[in-house]
């Protein structure tokens, strides 16, 4: 594969992008750095895991401090979220819309652009087949970011996957606007 390296400028902002797989259970993040033109390394990544315990408002109350401490700790510029496309379950669709809503509320309150994409753009943007299993995301995210094996949590590959995505979507339009 035919790999183009575009160097970043060296007073051009770095570009960091926080990706989100949203869960309220457990949610998968993600921080990807620009290294040049469409190369992207992973700075992090990781699960957030909620106590089945806690209430469910408790639960978001994690969530969002959650999102928060990654924003301050790691300075993304943008974040890149997964937008709910099918759920067999409807009580968990809306309880994962309520999880969506407080993470997208911790980008807002610092002041963070927000891009989301459903699962199928996710996968046909990482595999080019919408379709794409699990294991599959897994495998070709590890190859994005140059790690020797898969990522052993869909959540967190999930994450990476989605800040790759958006990443790709933000090079493109960059690329697009010098034409």
């Amino acid at each position: 594969m035919l790999k183009i390296i575009i160097p970043t400028p060296p007073n051009m902002k770095v570009e960091r992008i926080l990706g989100i797989d949203p869960g309220f259970g457990r949610m998968g993040y993600g921080i990807i750095e620009k290294v040049a033109g469409n190369e992207w390394s992973a700075i992090t990544y990781g699960c957030v895991a909620t106590s089945p315990k806690e209430t469910f408002v408790e639960r978001l109350k994690t969530i969002h401090k959650e999102v928060t401490l990654l924003i301050k700790k790691y300075q993304p510029t943008r974040m890149a979220v997964e937008e709910l496309f099918f759920f067999k379950n409807v009580t968990t669709a809306i309880d994962v819309a309520q999880a969506r809503g407080v993470i997208i509320l911790a980008a807002v309150e610092n002041k963070l652009p927000v891009d989301e994409f459903t699962p199928l753009e996710v996968k046909q943007a990482m595999t080019g087949y919408g379709r794409a299993v699990k294991g599959q995301m897994q495998k070709i995210v590890a190859l994005a970011l140059g790690f020797k094996e898969k990522i052993k949590s869909d959540d967190a590959a999930d994450a990476l996957a989605i800040a790759l995505t958006a990443g790709q979507h933000l090079w493109l339009s960059n690329l697009s606007k010098k034409i």
